[in-house]
């Protein structure tokens, strides 16, 4: 089963158009490696995509369990498919990573029972 790595140098967290964003990148460049969490504002399923849209599905997360690293999200079975058979995504945030720990703080809030530490 293969995995997909992510080594943020940036996250974000924007509310805009009714939904709540929460994002990890490596770089500013559109080519760079991504992770996107968007959810409804006011709560509901989460859509989850790695580096490209086509990487992504609604209510893919099975879990996610953060670690001194960073954190890595499992993917639910029945969802591998659309991530291209990656069972894992690993985001590394690290201690350079800009606006990391906000937006940490803001998946943990949104993921809830999910999140494990």
């Amino acid at each position: 089963m293969a995995g997909i790595t992510v080594k943020a140098a940036y996250g974000s967290v924007v509310e805009d158009d009714g939904f709540l964003f929460i994002g990890f990148a490596e770089g500013e460049d559109e080519a760079d490696a991504y992770v996107l969490f968007r959810q409804p504002a006011g709560g509901g399923p989460v859509w989850f995509e790695a580096s490209d849209e086509t990487f992504g599905a609604e209510d893919a997360i099975e879990s996610v369990v953060a670690g001194p690293k960073g954190f890595e999200v499992t993917i639910r079975p029945d969802k591998r498919a659309a991530f291209g058979f990656a069972a894992t995504v690993a985001v590394r945030v690290g201690p350079g990573c800009e606006d990391g720990p906000e937006a940490v703080a803001a998946l943990k809030g949104m993921l809830g029972a999910v999140w494990r530490e």
